[in-house]
C-alpha cells in the first residue's frame, strides 16, 4: 500500500510540474519599438526562455509611426502600450515632461555607459546605435573616409539620407550633423545631388542593390547586409553619429512589473550580449561588442561621438524636420 501511494505522489507531482510548464502566461507586455526584427525577435526569444509566465507581443515601426500610434492611443483614452523603446531621444524627453513615463531605476542601470542619462530615472539607454556611411563597393570603388567625401563626384547624384519624420535614427542624424557639420553641409549634399529616402532599411536596401551609391546607415541593419554577402561598405568618419535608443515604461500600465522584468532583461549581460551579436553597440562596458565591419568598442564611440543639445532639439524637432524635407525637395 505504501509503495502504490507513493507512486500515484510521484505520478501527481510529475504531472503538476508538466500542467505548470505548459500553463498560459499570467502577466502581459506590449513592447511598441523601432527595432527591426532580426533585433527584437531574437530578444523576445531570449526573455521569453526566461520568463515564460509572461505573454510578450511588440509592435515595429519607425520611430515616428510609433509616436503617432501612441499619440491615437491617448486620443481615443485606450493605450495598449506597456513599454516603449525607440531612437529619437527627443520623444522621450518630451513624453517624460508630459508625465507619460514611469520612474523605474533597473538594478542593471548601474552598468549603463551612454552620452545620454535620465537623471531622473524616467528613461535608460538600451543600446547605442552608430551611424557610419553605407556604400556600394561596386559603385564606389574609392572608400570616403570623411564626411567631406559624401560631397565628392563618386557619390554625386546617389546618396541618400532616409526620411526623418519616418526615421527616428535619421532626424537624430541630421539633428546632429547640423550642429557640428552645419545646415551648409546638408545644403552642399544637396547640390551634389542627395536625396532623402524612406525608413532607414530601405535606404540600406537600395544601397546594397546599386539603385544609390550610398546612404547613412544604420549599424546594425548594415552589417546584417554584410553578413549576407551584399556588396556593401561600411565606414565610420572620426567624427561619429552615436545615437543612444532609451527604454521606458507608460505610466498607467496594468502590466509594470512585466514592464520591470523586460527592462532588466534588456540591461542585463544576457540582453547586451543579444543586442551586441545583431551589430550594434552595448551599452555596457563588460559586453564585448560584434568587433567585425570597423565597428568601435562602446567607450570609443562615446569617446567620438557627435554633440548634441537634446533639450533643445526637442523644441526644435518639427522646424528641423521641416528644414530638411524643403532643401531636400527644392529644385
Amino acid at each position: 500500500m505504501k509503495k502504490l501511494l507513493s507512486i500515484v505522489l510521484s505520478f501527481a507531482f510529475i504531472l503538476c510540474n508538466v500542467s505548470s510548464a505548459f500553463a498560459a502566461p499570467s502577466e502581459r507586455l506590449m513592447v511598441y519599438t523601432s527595432m527591426k526584427e532580426s533585433l527584437i525577435g531574437k530578444l523576445r526569444d531570449a526573455f521569453a526562455k526566461k520568463h515564460p509566465e509572461i505573454a510578450f507581443d511588440y509592435y515595429s515601426a519607425g520611430a515616428g509611426k510609433l509616436m503617432a500610434k501612441i499619440a491615437a492611443e491617448r486620443q481615443s483614452g485606450r493605450m495598449t502600450v506597456d513599454v516603449l523603446w525607440h531612437s529619437e531621444v527627443p520623444d522621450f524627453y518630451q513624453l517624460k515632461s508630459e508625465g507619460m513615463f514611469v520612474k523605474y531605476v533597473s538594478p542593471e542601470a548601474k552598468f549603463v555607459q551612454s552620452p545620454v542619462k535620465d537623471p531622473d530615472g524616467f528613461f535608460t539607454p538600451a543600446r547605442l546605435g552608430t551611424l557610419g556611411i553605407a556604400y556600394n563597393t561596386k559603385k564606389v570603388t574609392t572608400p570616403p573616409k570623411t564626411w567631406q567625401d559624401l560631397l565628392d563626384p563618386r557619390f554625386k547624384g546617389g546618396f541618400a539620407i532616409a526620411n526623418p519624420a519616418l526615421s527616428g535614427t535619421a532626424f537624430m542624424s541630421i539633428a546632429m550633423i547640423t550642429n557640428n557639420l552645419g545646415w551648409d553641409f546638408i545644403q552642399k549634399l544637396k547640390a551634389n545631388g542627395a536625396l532623402m529616402g524612406q525608413g532607414s532599411g530601405q535606404v540600406v536596401d537600395d544601397t546594397a542593390s546599386g539603385d544609390l551609391k550610398g546612404t547613412l546607415g544604420v549599424d546594425y541593419i548594415v552589417t546584417d547586409k554584410m553578413e549576407k554577402g551584399a556588396n556593401i561598405g561600411f565606414v565610420f568618419p572620426k567624427e561619429m553619429l552615436v545615437i543612444p535608443s532609451p527604454v521606458a515604461i507608460i505610466k498607467g500600465t496594468p502590466n509594470q512589473n512585466a514592464a520591470q522584468k523586460f527592462i532588466d532583461f534588456l540591461l542585463s549581460k544576457e540582453g547586451q550580449t543579444i543586442i551586441a551579436a545583431s551589430g550594434t553597440l552595448p551599452v555596457r562596458s563588460d559586453v564585448a561588442g560584434m568587433g567585425k565591419f570597423g565597428l568601435p568598442s562602446t567607450a570609443d564611440a562615446i569617446k567620438r561621438a557627435m554633440q548634441l543639445d537634446y533639450a533643445k532639439t526637442m523644441r526644435e524637432k518639427q522646424s528641423i524636420i521641416k528644414r530638411f524635407e524643403t532643401m531636400m525637395r527644392a529644385n
